[in-house]
């Protein structure tokens, strides 16, 4: 059935206001959404000092009545809900989809009253929001190997003295068994979400979810100065979170669309998501009903729509700085030592650098000056990452950071000359060539960070 899960999603106040903005929800749905806030947020590295920010995932929204509120406004507006059925593969004949379902597998015995056999349904677009192991996505990179990996376990618990702040990034021990482990916290409404997670790569040899829990576990009292037995668990989370540098999956086929983590738009920094979807979340709403409108939905029509954003490519590059190839052998505490640097710049140089890179946010300007002062601040520091990351990696990532420059300056540009010639409003119709230019404007716009409002 479509319904949220027990824990809490994390997100700011700025970024939810867009189910405000779109009508989705109202004011007073929007606060009886949120479960739980706090302030502020720390971010802290081993051997370096902390830094305190507010409101970043500061609020806990509760997915179980978001999602039902949402759910029952989209059947209220005539909208029809398979629940108990399994995906089970679609056809793009000409002007049309054809989407096969069929009874889910665990669908309880006692409600199997509906038809047992497989149902086709007709589309004009299908949107595939099947999130990182989607089929259809795994079809369209055909077997390609993730560049990087998210590997993250955690808990709910109570019992904890001190809930009234969480941590956003926050590392207390060097590397080990090739990993560099970091922390997240954060309050919630039945006690404390605790996670740990690493950066890696694909390479077999490196640890199982399990071995992490163990590690977890281990290394809890320490993080957290309480005793296991003190808490009292009320659930585990777990999650193996695949990243590719060609993001967003470009379409494979006419009239499918990768929405959310199957299309690839969050950043390789981010657990993916709720934060990520919503970010993009007007711009496709604009986009869909304007390709919908126009019936401009082949392969190269949805392109613009997930098309190339170079602040997401740029992250890639950080991505790799925090992880260490199996092979390579660095220095226990390099990596802690590099963020310590980076965010003491960032930090030095004000929120309006620090709070969009928090919220998967990279804009040139800020980019261009926390490297000049990183550079300057520590440049022994940033010379032994360019053997970490590697030569090539450095030479590809220097082309996405001219794309982003590139695209700051056009968005600027734009922001004049496309409001001449492009509707404005979703609501009037455009022409194939209208619709061109306002995607090719929102890539601009989303693929520079022009699209934050801090």
């Amino acid at each position: 059935i479509l319904r949220g899960r027990e824990q809490e999603w994390n997100i700011s106040r700025q970024e939810l206001q867009v189910l405000i903005d779109l009508e989705l929800l109202t004011e007073e749905e929007l606060e009886r959404a949120i479960a739980s806030q706090y302030n502020p947020a720390r971010i802290s590295f081993h051997g370096g000092p902390e830094f305190w920010i507010n409101d970043v995932l500061n609020l806990g929204v509760d997915p179980v009545y978001l999602l039902d509120c949402l759910k029952q406004k989209f059947l209220a507006a005539g909208g029809q809900l398979l629940e108990h059925r399994a995906f089970v593969g679609a056809n793009v004949l000409g002007d049309r989809v054809e989407v096969t379902t069929a009874p889910a597998t665990t669908k309880p015995q006692a409600q199997t009253s509906q038809a047992q056999h497989p149902t086709t349904l007709t589309t004009r677009l299908l949107l595939d929001m099947m999130g990182h192991f989607s089929p259809i996505a795994k079809q369209a990179r055909q077997g390609q190997t993730p560049d990087g990996i998210c590997l993250v376990v955690g808990t709910c618990a109570e019992g904890f003295e001190n809930n009234e702040t969480g941590d956003l990034m926050a590392s207390f021990t060097p590397m080990a068994n090739q990993c560099q482990y970091f922390w997240e916290a954060f309050p919630a409404k039945d006690g404390r979400t605790t996670y740990l997670f690493t950066y890696i790569d694909a390479h077999p040899d490196r640890p199982s979810l399990e071995t992490l829990f163990d590690d977890y576990f281990e290394l809890m009292p320490q993080y957290q100065q309480v005793a296991l037995e003190t808490l009292r668990f009320n659930r585990a989370l777990f999650g193996i979170l695949p990243s590719y540098r060609q993001s967003p999956l470009k379409p494979a086929w006419d009239r499918i669309l990768q929405v959310g983590d199957s299309s690839g738009t969050q950043s390789p920094l981010s657990f993916g998501g709720f934060g990520a979807l919503l970010r993009h979340l007007e711009r496709l709403v604009t986009s869909l009903d304007g390709a919908l409108q126009a019936d401009s939905l082949t392969r190269s029509d949805l392109a613009l729509i997930n098309g190339y954003q170079p602040n997401l490519s740029v992250t890639w590059l950080f991505q790799r700085a925090m992880s260490i190839g199996m092979e390579q052998s660095v220095a226990p505490n390099q990596i802690n030592d590099l963020l310590s640097t980076v965010f003491s710049v960032m930090d030095a140089s004000g929120e309006a650098v620090l709070k969009p890179f928090l919220q998967d946010v990279v804009q040139f300007p800020a980019l261009a000056q926390t490297m000049l002062k990183t550079g300057i601040a520590a440049p022994g520091t940033i010379a032994k990452v360019i053997p970490q990351v590697g030569l090539p990696a450095l030479v590809g990532w220097s082309g996405h950071y001219g794309a982003l420059a590139g695209y700051s300056l056009l968005n600027v540009l734009a922001s004049q000359i496309f409001s001449r010639s492009v509707p404005s409003s979703a609501s009037v119709k455009p022409s194939p060539a209208q619709l061109r230019l306002r995607q090719w404007r929102e890539l601009l716009r989303y693929g520079s960070g022009g699209d934050y409002h801090g």
